[in-house]
């Protein structure tokens, strides 16, 4: 019996379409989880083990992260009512934007405990929310890297352009992150001596070096009918500009510190410095506060209890559980798989 040539060759390239569709993984132990696997039995003394271990290392940890946040000196002092003269106690606002008054305020600070350098002077805002989603989009990442980029402003609007002599420039840095610049000053002295406040390193390196041009430099920066905070120096490249880099770097919750400079010398205890402040920063207009914040630091950072009290809580818990669980097993013992735990070897008849 002959086979029609053109019958085979046909069903071989039916089946030859097949193979090329078909969508089968090629075969192996990894895709046909086949590999040896191990599935650990959480036995009673293995889950003692663990949670008498977890108590063990959670514990000290919390215990010592506590006591580090405890030896941080700390001295806050919220000035933004404190600033405002007499008259204008009840109009706050026209006092910040009227450019004629004198903002300088002048105030005394106890130091309670020693302070050893370096000291972190710190900026405290409270209900200035950075994380909105206008606010944190308003700026152009690509033109602060670069200066080829500086008309990159789509995302900077209504801080993207200024006219100047009936022409549009673009503003560098563009944006409301760094046209809201936070703008006050502080001044330090201590037993009549000027208190030096490092500006130098407040920024992270990284920032510095990838995300700040060094060719860079501000461009009609404050220069629209609307100022909102610190100008910027024309001279110096955004890389070299720290009190900008710090605050380009949004907080996520609506109190939050940021870095304004270190000081390097010790404060003694019982010292009463005095603190020159420049308060120029309009938080009035949206019920927001202001605080300067001197702050020591050990190796866990600032003052954060809640870290350590967190180790302390769930290693307690642990120990609980384990004291729990290690009871249990001593005072009603049982066979590990037991069937007559059984749902059906309890109630027999349930089955029927």
């Amino acid at each position: 019996m002959s086979t029609d040539p053109s019958t085979s060759s046909a069903a071989a390239a039916e089946e030859k379409s097949n193979k090329r569709k078909s969508k089968k993984p090629k075969y192996s132990r990894f895709t046909q989880q086949e590999l040896p696997a191990w599935q650990p039995i959480l036995t009673p003394r293995w889950v003692i083990t663990i949670f008498t271990l977890i108590a063990l290392v959670f514990i000290p940890v919390g215990l010592a992260a506590f006591s580090a946040s405890q030896r941080v000196v700390e001295v806050e002092y919220e000035y933004d009512t404190e600033c405002i003269p007499d008259s204008y106690k009840d109009n706050a606002t026209a006092y910040i934007k009227d450019d004629n008054t004198n903002k300088t305020c002048t105030q005394k600070l106890s130091i309670k405990s020693k302070m050893q350098a370096p000291i972190f002077v710190y900026y405290q805002l409270d209900n200035f929310y950075q994380n909105h989603r206008r606010y944190v989009k308003s700026r152009s990442d690509e033109q602060l890297r670069t200066k080829d980029k500086e008309n990159d402003v789509s995302s900077c609007s209504p801080e993207d352009y200024v006219t100047i002599n009936n022409k549009s420039e673009p503003i560098v840095p563009c944006g409301l992150i760094a046209w809201s610049l936070f703008n006050d000053t502080y001044k330090i002295q201590n037993k009549d001596k000027e208190v030096v406040i490092n500006k130098t390193n407040i920024a992270w390196a990284s920032d510095r070096t990838t995300k700040f041009g060094s060719d860079v430099y501000p461009k009609n920066f404050q220069a629209s009918g609307l100022i909102g905070g610190a100008k910027l120096d024309p001279t110096k490249p955004l890389s070299e500009q720290e009190d900008l880099i710090v605050w380009m770097r949004t907080a996520a919750l609506p109190k939050f510190r940021k870095l304004y400079g270190k000081i390097e010398t010790d404060l003694e205890a019982n010292d009463e410095i005095v603190v020159v402040i420049e308060n120029n920063y309009n938080t009035y207009e949206f019920g927001g506060k202001k605080s300067l914040v001197l702050s020591t630091a050990t190796w866990i950072g600032g003052r954060n209890n809640f870290l350590g009290i967190a180790y302390v809580v769930i290693g307690s818990m642990s120990l609980l559980l384990a004291l729990g669980f290690l009871l249990l097993y001593i005072l009603k013992p049982r066979p590990l798989g037991d069937p007559t735990y059984l749902s059906w070897n309890k109630n027999p008849g349930g089955l029927r």
